[in-house]
């Protein structure tokens, strides 16, 4: 191993070097401080494991924080949110339908139990610490397709205002070989 070797071009992607992220800012402003913000609530769960409610017969989400723009920084037609965090559960079978989040990016984090997020270009398990990001527009169906419940964390940037459901384009439930 070369001694200029740095650890991004040893470990690669910034983002799975726990020790190079920094901690969160208040009001992050890059995807990796997004990120940063959902891992360092993600790591307090006697914060939000209290919180979480399981119901069978609808969804349940709870809004952890929603923190404004600064004063007046909003132009017309903007949303006064800065960002929004949301605690959501998912019962086995449970999902959200296609979905876009409008003009909001954001960031999806599994806490708990396991989650099958389905896009145009096929399906992804995510466990228990796993993230996803997003851009406006980006649809995908997210589904507790295991046994167990599951609960995850929501970041959206701005705060989300729009979530237009979309016709079953994602790829399939069961794919079979």
């Amino acid at each position: 191993m070369n001694s200029s070797d740095s650890d991004l071009q040893i470990a690669g992607d910034l983002l799975e070097v726990q020790h190079l992220l920094r901690p969160a800012p208040e009001h992050p402003a890059t995807v990796a401080e997004f990120v940063g913000l959902a891992r360092t609530i993600a790591a307090d769960r006697d914060r939000w494991a209290p919180l979480v409610r399981y119901d069978a017969t609808t969804r349940w989400y709870h809004r952890l924080r929603a923190v404004p723009r600064g004063l007046g920084s909003a132009r017309p037609g903007e949303t006064p949110l800065g960002y929004e965090v949301w605690l959501l559960s998912w019962v086995p079978g449970q999902g959200s339908g296609p979905h876009d989040h409008g003009p909001s990016s954001g960031v999806l984090t599994v806490l708990d139990g396991e989650l099958t997020e389905r896009t145009r270009r096929g399906k992804r398990t995510l466990g228990a610490g796993a993230q996803r990001v997003f851009a406006p527009g980006y649809v995908h169906e997210v589904v507790n397709d295991s046994l167990e419940p599951a609960v995850s964390l929501h970041i959206y940037y701005p705060g989300l205002t729009d979530m237009p459901m979309h016709a079953a384009q994602c790829a399939p439930a069961a794919a079979t070989a």
